[in-house]
């Protein structure tokens, strides 16, 4: 996990969209192995913004989440229950998945201007 903290309107759009998720991976009672780190760094890469489910290890999801972070480079959106919502921000701006506040619309979502406009 990076440092550096999620600011405010990041952090409450990703938990908005968070609670829509489900669980993409679950942690059983063999804990945080490295199949399990793997899985949740691939799911990261392939979305962004997953929620993780803690299966067994009820008592140490608190200790494990932010563990889980750190070893994805992922930040910790929220915990709720047994399940954490993590967030990576892809590296290439044309693979992400997620838009946040003050990010700049793609190509394919700025309309065309049309020929009335450049004359105003």
């Amino acid at each position: 996990m990076s440092d550096t903290r999620l600011p405010g309107p990041h952090l409450r759009r990703l938990k908005a969209l968070g609670q829509i998720l489900k669980p993409v991976v679950h942690v059983g009672k063999g804990g945080l192995t490295d199949a399990v780190v793997a899985t949740v760094d691939q799911a990261l890469t392939d979305h962004e913004l997953i929620k993780v489910k803690f299966d067994a290890l009820k008592e140490q999801k608190k200790e494990l989440a932010p563990e889980l972070a750190t070893r994805t480079s992922s930040h910790v959106v929220q915990r709720v229950g047994h399940v954490v919502v993590l967030f990576r921000r892809n590296a290439d701006s044309a693979r992400h998945k997620v838009m946040l506040p003050g990010d700049a619309p793609k190509a394919a979502e700025v309309p065309p201007a049309s020929d009335s406009d450049a004359r105003t």
